[in-house]
């Protein structure tokens, strides 16, 4: 007895829905907006400090924008902007924060920066702090983050690496 071969030859129908399937799941990958966080820091605080501020470089692949920030070393966290109004220097909280594609935007003090505020304890130089950002694209989809911010000493300067090593993180 000779075994008996069967073929598998899909219908049309199911090779197009199968080819669509694809195109779109792959539609979809290309639109996500991947982040990478470099050079993430915080200021330490001294007793009875309530705020301070986080910093880092910010890049995206594709236009995306900082819409939210959150921390459990902070009971509020905002992304803040410096700028100056007549001959008055004036940080305001902003809504969100447009990170161009391709384009590094730099979290820094005296400009754009995170804003911790209602401390519930010291930020300790050494230590580092869970910090939380969450993005959106083009298209509203919107993605979270989860880093490891470093606690820099109050002397740190404005660059905020002292050692010369960042801490990437990508998204």
């Amino acid at each position: 007895m000779q075994p008996r071969i069967t073929a598998f030859a899909p219908s049309p129908r199911a090779l197009f829905s199968a080819f669509a399937a694809l195109l779109l799941s792959l539609a979809g990958a290309a639109a996500y907006a991947e982040v990478t966080v470099a050079d993430a820091w915080a200021r330490a605080t001294v007793p009875q400090q309530k705020a301070s501020g986080a910093f880092m470089t910010l890049t995206a692949s594709t236009d995306t924008r900082l819409i939210g920030v959150s921390s459990p070393a902070a009971g509020v966290a905002e992304i803040h902007e410096m700028k100056m109004d007549g001959n008055i220097m004036r940080m305001n909280p902003i809504d969100a924060l447009a990170l161009p594609a391709g384009k590094a935007v730099e979290l820094r003090p005296g400009g754009y920066h995170l804003m911790l505020m209602q401390l519930p304890q010291p930020l300790e130089a050494g230590t580092e702090i869970p910090v939380s950002l969450t993005f959106e694209d083009a298209a509203g989809q919107r993605t979270s983050l989860d880093i490891q911010v470093p606690v820099k000493p109050l002397t740190t300067p404005a660059h905020g690496s002292s050692s010369g090593h960042g801490h990437g993180h990508r998204h």
